[in-house]
């Protein structure tokens, strides 16, 4: 295509359908994560799957968080984040930061074992890897934040499985 050309779309194509979209999506296998964030504003963590690599000069990831969590409200002001890649033995822990159980927010974690990173973010030390995280970009996308992260530190653990999210479950691979 040259640079003049544009891509004309007929109005007739509309988004699927959510309960289509996430049957689908629930077909893609996705690794687990636990985003958490410490700072001023205070301490937050959530499970998720939407984490990807974005590129490696410089390192940057992204994750994708509900704007109108608790999580994603302290992420954006504190300005740092950590992902700790989890492994089956991190069942519990994802349930508990997903907010399965009765667990208040404040009492999330005391369940694993976490150290700081460079950025303050609560790293888990079983992780598989973690990356430490600056805020370097957000975009809003319907209900989501997009956010972009330059990888500060990376800590690698030990070789073993991973908690894989597919299927509505919790698998490993």
């Amino acid at each position: 295509m040259s640079e003049n050309s544009t891509t004309i779309i007929p109005s007739s194509l509309r988004p699927v359908g959510a309960a289509a979209f996430r049957e689908a999506m629930s077909r893609v296998a996705a690794s687990v994560h636990l985003v958490t964030t410490d700072g001023a504003a205070g301490r937050a963590g959530m499970t998720a799957t939407a984490v990807t690599s974005v590129t490696d000069n410089p390192a940057t990831i992204l994750v994708c968080i509900n704007s109108s969590s608790r999580s994603c409200q302290l992420l954006q002001a504190n300005g740092v984040f950590g992902v700790s890649v989890l492994t089956p033995q991190d069942q519990k822990l994802a349930s508990v930061f997903a907010g399965l159980g009765a667990l208040p927010w404040e009492e999330r974690f005391s369940v694993g074992e976490w150290t700081p990173g460079i950025t303050g973010s609560p790293l888990l030390k079983s992780g598989l890897a973690t990356f430490d995280c600056r805020v370097c970009g957000t975009s809003i996308v319907a209900t989501h934040q997009v956010v972009l992260g330059e990888v500060v530190d990376v800590r690698l653990g030990e070789r073993g499985e991973a908690l894989l999210y597919y299927g509505r479950e919790y698998r490993q691979l």
